[in-house]
């Protein structure tokens, strides 16, 4: 379970910004952001990077600087 919705909303990005920056499309960063599919480790990698969090704040509960 990730929490990548949660922390576009905090962040104000949206799934269409975050599909863009990725190069994937809408639907695979919406799969990934309602949890029905699990990014690649990678790819969870470039998320964080571009949300600019530490990647285990998109799989824990507690926020990470």
């Amino acid at each position: 379970m990730n929490r990548i919705k949660e922390v576009l909303e905090t962040k104000g990005i949206s799934q269409t910004e975050l599909a863009n920056r990725l190069g994937k499309t809408f639907n695979m960063v919406n799969l990934y952001a309602t949890n029905k599919v699990q990014p690649p480790i990678p790819v969870l990698y470039q998320i964080a990077d571009i949300l600019k969090i530490d990647v285990r704040a998109l799989l824990s509960g507690e926020i990470l600087p």
